[in-house]
């Protein structure tokens, strides 16, 4: 199975790890990436919230390079990447005049014909092999998943698998890994994102928040597919812990690195053990790793 991708901004800098065990973790459950020639960045940040314009042109020319190639899907790690690619085709569907004006500026036009998937799609759409490439059990694991408030809510009416306020995907994975995933009540809230920059004191509530609801249901951790989740849950839980009297961290997984330990691939392949918060341990513990 072959399928285009887009790695966005984090994945080339902060998420660097992510990245990497991407495309080793898809590749070993037959699905070969094909990393999106010249990609742009898609605006998540800046241009989403200051020029409406070029919050659907940046994606937009993204989703023509990706038209143009030949592969039927477009894999996404990021879902910030994943929200603007999905709102701005919605935008450019129902707005003929901008999507002409928009593909009178690019060599490579936005036709449509590609499905955009999230990276818990991508696995999904490969379960079958993840079946058959697994030789370790995740048993005795307890995770809480974490999607964050950009994976399945949108600004607008954008369609997407998963049930917006209670999605699965993660929990189908994992249990499919042998791991136990909880009920929980903030696996759609809001990290603070960016504001963990400009509004560090707001942030922090909200982790704490996640990481106490976390903790009372008996999780041992996270597993989020955001990179920024990722980064604010794993870099600021420290101070986030003593400012609000937290006594337990949780280490703070992506999902395609547990695949990866699933899979038989080292933690120090995966980068696991460059994390912030030892996320080494807990697998030792759980004799997922030697």
């Amino acid at each position: 199975m072959e399928m285009s991708y887009y790695p966005g901004c984090s994945l080339k800098a902060s998420s660097e790890i992510y990245d990497s065990h991407c495309k080793k973790v898809l590749a070993a459950i037959g699905i070969t990436l094909h990393e999106l020639d010249d990609w742009n960045c898609c605006g998540a940040t800046a241009a989403s919230k200051m020029d409406d314009f070029a919050a659907v042109a940046m994606p937009a020319r993204n989703l023509g390079i990706a038209d143009a190639a030949e592969y039927a899907e477009l894999v996404i790690p990021c879902s910030a990447c994943y929200s603007r690619m999905l709102v701005a085709r919605k935008t450019l569907e129902s707005d003929a005049g901008l999507l002409e004006v928009i593909n009178g500026e690019l060599s490579r036009k936005v036709t449509g014909r590609t499905k955009i998937l999230s990276i818990v799609e991508a696995i999904q759409a490969a379960s079958g092999d993840l079946g058959k490439a697994t030789v370790r059990k995740l048993e005795g694991l307890k995770a809480a998943c974490y999607y964050g408030c950009m994976q399945t809510r949108f600004p607008i009416g954008v369609k997407v698998q998963e049930n917006v306020e209670n999605p699965r995907g993660m929990e189908t994975v994992l249990a499919a890994l042998g791991a136990t995933a909880l009920d929980w009540s903030y696996k759609t809230d809001c990290c603070g994102a960016s504001a963990a920059v400009n509004d560090n004191r707001t942030s922090l509530r909200l982790m704490s928040m996640i990481l106490n609801d976390a903790i009372a249901r008996q999780a041992d951790c996270l597993v989020t597919t955001c990179p920024m989740c990722q980064l604010n849950l794993d870099a600021y839980q420290e101070k986030v812990m003593a400012e609000y009297s937290i006594d337990r961290s949780l280490p703070v997984y992506f999902l395609t690195e547990l695949i990866g330990v699933a899979i038989g691939l080292a933690p120090e392949e995966l980068g696991i053990n460059r994390h912030f918060v030892n996320a080494t341990a807990l697998l030792r513990d759980l004799k997922l790793y030697e």
